[in-house]
């Protein structure tokens, strides 16, 4: 061998395991296919969704002239038909998709309108596996501004109807629990939040707001925020319980727990466009001019009153749906749910059943017992209204006829305080006590009291 044969063969022997050792660390493209896509148009939103076998990396970015918003997923290959989806009631006019960079795939959609873009990815559920959610914000379309709402109310020149806003839990991506047979929460609560709609409105003296009419997701602040705009007089948000086995049963009803109303408390005054909610509503309570500890305050009284509120009219509800299905407890139960978290309006969840048991899962689905729970519901609803009626409403004018503010009797229920009792009697806290031989505030749940003439 000659000496440059010699040292090449040198060379190489001394390179080969450093060139196999840089190839094993260079980092193979990850692949994915994007293996189907449903559309799920909203009122104020459109929500596009691929699922994906894995995680996939993606950008997505806008071009105008005309509206365009465009998706690039790396490692991606396309196995759905995008142009079967039903663009139907969305800003999307077209789908187009081809392969980018070898490996790579671009979605471009083709808009009506212009939108405001959202992406994000989410973990597999109980009905889906990986999806990456793209999210078309139609900032003109059922416009959440100019929501502020007092956080007293008093407008007893009128005889306005009781708000009632329903709101069914889950939709659209999200199905909630579902049943040993299939049967999906969302689609339940939906139904039942129909026949709620419907008996509320056939009440006199009452209205009713749902906050989603069709198969679509609205984020749980988006809910209140609805109900706010809507100045609801109460918040009712239905869903279907779940376990994981099938023995539980029975209906439930929740309020917010005061460890949820202190964090929420300090959300607010965290949040200046919170504290600009509580501003500027007719004969609202202005937070701008209020250091931050009598805000809190101020806030944390109103939560309180709300959350003594909502277990009030939970225990009328609990006492009807108790004649009609089996309940889980027997009392209100609390927890932190942030779709109760609302200082100025009573906010109760309500369980119609444990969907994961096989015989509440058919009563679910049965419409003579959804019948049953929505008629004990909206009961329940009515006797807390028709005692303790918010001023300037019907019910509210309607009892002053028959005597309800003048020389009546009123038995105390759990959840009022004796500020809210006079509130809504239109008298004062002073009277109250000054006819009762009262020497403090503090009621006691079935004491019975005389309210004075207004």
């Amino acid at each position: 061998m000659t000496t440059t044969g010699m040292v090449t063969s040198l060379w190489l022997r001394l390179m080969l395991p450093f060139v196999a050792m840089v190839l094993t660390a260079v980092p193979v493209q990850a692949t994915t296919d994007v293996e189907g896509a449903r559309i799920w148009p909203a009122p104020d939103h459109t929500r596009l969704v691929f699922d994906t076998r894995s995680p996939v990396e993606h950008t997505i970015f806008k071009l105008e002239n005309p509206d365009r918003l465009v998706i690039d997923m790396k490692g991606a290959k396309l196995k759905a038909r995008l142009d079967q989806l039903d663009l139907k009631d969305s800003p999307v006019r077209r789908i187009r998709s081809a392969a980018r960079n070898g490996n790579d795939l671009r979605v471009v959609l083709d808009l009506s309108k212009d939108i405001k873009p959202r992406s994000f990815q989410l973990e597999p559920n109980q009905q889906y596996g990986h999806r990456l959610v793209i999210d078309l914000i139609e900032e003109d379309r059922e416009s959440l501004k100019d929501m502020t709402r007092p956080i007293v109310r008093e407008d007893t020149g009128s005889k306005r109807d009781i708000i009632v806003v329903i709101d069914a839990g889950h939709g659209g991506e999200d199905p909630g629990a579902i049943g040993p047979s299939g049967t999906r929460e969302k689609d339940v609560v939906l139904a039942l939040a129909r026949r709620l709609e419907k008996l509320i409105d056939s009440k006199p003296g009452y209205e009713a707001r749902l906050t989603r009419t069709g198969d679509y997701f609205i984020d749980l602040r988006r809910r209140t925020l609805l109900a706010r705009k809507h100045k609801a007089d109460l918040f009712v948000s239905v869903h279907a319980d779940a376990f994981h086995s099938p023995q539980p049963r029975g209906a439930s009803v929740f309020a917010l727990s005061q460890r949820g109303a202190t964090s929420e408390t300090a959300r607010w005054l965290a949040r200046s466009e919170n504290r600009s909610d509580l501003i500027g509503g007719e004969g609202g309570v202005t937070l701008g001019d209020k250091d931050d500890m009598l805000a809190g305050v101020l806030l944390d009284l109103s939560m309180t009153a709300s959350i003594n509120a909502s277990v009030g009219v939970g225990d009328y509800i609990l006492k009807k749906l108790g004649g009609v299905t089996r309940l889980h407890k027997s009392g209100v139960e609390q927890a932190a749910f942030a779709v109760l978290k609302s200082p100025d309006m009573p906010s109760i969840l309500v369980e119609a059943g444990f969907i994961s048991n096989p015989q509440e899962e058919k009563n679910l689905l049965s419409s003579a017992h959804q019948d049953k729970v929505a008629r004990a519901v909206v009961e329940g609803i009515d006797d807390y209204f028709n005692t303790l009626p918010p001023p300037g409403t019907l019910l509210a004018w309607q009892k002053g006829q028959r005597g309800g503010s003048a020389g009546s009797e009123y038995r105390v229920q759990r959840g009022d305080t004796l500020s809210a009792v006079a509130r809504r009697n239109q008298v004062s806290v002073e009277a109250i006590k000054r006819v009762n031989g009262l020497t403090d505030d503090v009621v006691m749940v079935g004491q019975t009291l005389q309210i004075p003439s207004s």
